[in-house]
């Protein structure tokens, strides 16, 4: 619960300050000038695998990525990385014809759907990467999420 009341604060101290300043802050014109380095992942394969393909993912804080999330086997997946979300500053999820914004801690991609996952990272740590549907995880399907400072 402190950290929660620690970011509200910090999110309310940036607001205040963009109201009063009438503009943005340095480092939100760098970000959104700063072209995402693009990483694909694959949940599973066509054979059906019960695998990440890649399996570990290393992320400098501050910079943007974007992860293109396909899913090409015959059974839908979960992209479940909760505390790694939780160390990420999400811009936005596209799915289809639909823009999500705000905090992302799953994804579910359905046969044949791809999405992109827009963040930059802010806490350094190691984060552990897993599909949340009955077996799966018990299969393999897991992967490590790590974040350098």
């Amino acid at each position: 619960m402190g950290q929660l009341r620690y970011w509200l604060s910090m999110g309310l101290i940036l607001v205040i300050s963009f109201v009063l300043s009438g503009s943005q802050p340095a480092f939100a014109n760098n970000l959104a000038l700063q072209k995402p380095v693009e990483i694909n992942i694959s949940l599973s394969n066509k054979e059906g695998a019960l695998k990440f393909f890649p399996e570990q993912l290393q992320f400098l804080s501050g910079k943007r990525y974007k992860l293109i999330l396909s899913n090409i086997s015959p059974q839908k997946h979960y992209f479940t990385a909760k505390d790694f979300a939780d160390a990420v500053w999400s811009q936005k999820v596209d799915a289809g014809n639909v823009e999500i914004k705000g905090a992302i801690h799953e994804l579910e991609l359905r046969p044949n759907t791809e999405a992109e996952w827009v963040f930059v990272p802010v806490k350094a740590g190691s984060y552990q990467l897993r599909c949340t549907i009955p077996g799966h995880t018990e299969a393999g399907m897991v992967g490590d999420l790590t974040i350098a400072g």
